[in-house]
């Protein structure tokens, strides 16, 4: 297996390495890179990672720049050290938002998903009427916007997972919404020529945070893992983030690049479970029986431009678990995979 992470800065490390492919097509960036929303679990690795990539590009004057309202004030210190400029925004605010810098290239992290079911107005402000004030103030610069699998509703397991092709079926404020942010950014590439990428991901997974996290704590804590998912598609982090910053190449104005992100393997959740239970010596109970059809997208088409993640599914859980076994510490932040009725 690949080469196991014994602490924090490794982790940190690793998910901001850049493969050849990212440094080559750094090189042909169109200019400095704005990161919104880079507070969040993925956005630190992202502009961290586009600020090495850069780095290696020999194009050390261009910037890389993360907005976010820095409420975890460590985080934007860590960015900084590494040569990114960190820029505190209310980003909910338009005024703020034509406050910052014009910029070469926009990657679009900004998304509210847990507690929407309470206060489902949330998610409709940020999920579809601020992108439409980012397309405004960046009607030029390629903007890469992070969506997700949930437009496409369930499959069955034999299927594959959903296609790039196949007609959303959303279910709930916030897949509902997530495809709102989809149409407003398309709207934007129709009419003002905009180019944009739309990356539907699902389920992102790093030793402190996702499913396989979610399903170990379960095991360490002797509480039975929920069937209410049968099946799930999970991808390593750093693949992730250096997708995200590839597809700056391939925005397109018109018709919009979109791209299902994700692992190759459909896993079950109870073979999941069991091999993390034989990893972390715990005993694996269970709740439930799966059902038919699950959240699953096909990724075909990303690793075809891309590659294979450079983590197999097996690297992952056995990554997992060696964390856990270390002594290390997760973030206290469920993924909700199971939820099947749309509601986070």
């Amino acid at each position: 297996m690949t080469e196991l992470l014994t602490g924090h800065a490794d982790l940190r490390a690793e998910l901001a390495r850049p493969g050849p492919g990212l440094v080559t097509e750094a090189r042909d960036w169109p200019g400095d890179v704005l990161v919104l929303g880079a507070g969040g679990k993925t956005g630190s690795g992202i502009a961290a990672m586009a600020r090495r990539a850069l780095d290696e590009a020999g194009r050390t004057d261009t910037r890389v720049l993360a907005v976010s309202r820095w409420s975890d004030a460590a985080a934007g210190e860590q960015l900084a050290a590494q040569g990114v400029e960190i820029v505190a925004a209310d980003l909910s605010d338009p005024d703020a938002l034509k406050s910052l810098p014009d910029a070469g290239a926009v990657i679009h992290l900004v998304g509210a998903k847990f507690g929407t079911a309470g206060a489902p107005e949330q998610a409709w402000m940020t999920n579809t009427v601020l992108p439409d004030h980012v397309a405004r103030r960046w009607p030029h610069a390629p903007i890469v916007a992070l969506s997700t699998g949930n437009v496409y509703g369930m499959t069955a397991p034999v299927t594959g997972g959903s296609r790039e092709s196949d007609e959303p079926r959303p279910e709930g404020d916030y897949a509902v919404t997530c495809l709102g942010r989809e149409r407003v950014l398309t709207h934007a590439a129709r009419t003002r020529d905009t180019p944009v990428a739309l990356i539907r991901l699902n389920y992102a997974v790093e030793p402190r945070y996702g499913v396989l996290a979610d399903l170990a704590r379960t095991l360490l804590a002797g509480r039975p893992v929920a069937l209410d998912t049968g099946a799930v598609n999970v991808v390593w982090q750093r693949y992730a983030n250096e997708v995200v910053l590839r597809s700056i190449g391939h925005a397109r104005s018109g018709s919009p690049f979109v791209l299902n992100l994700t692992g190759p393997e459909t896993a079950g959740v109870r073979t999941l479970a069991l091999r993390l239970a034989e990893l972390l010596d715990v005993k694996a109970e269970f709740t439930g029986e799966p059902p038919t059809t699950s959240l699953l997208s096909d990724a075909t088409a990303c690793h075809a431009l891309f590659g294979y993640p450079d983590r197999t599914l097996g690297d992952l859980v056995e990554l997992q678990a060696a964390w856990l076994l270390a002594g290390n510490e997760t973030w206290d932040k469920p993924t909700k995979f199971d939820r099947r009725d749309g509601r986070f």
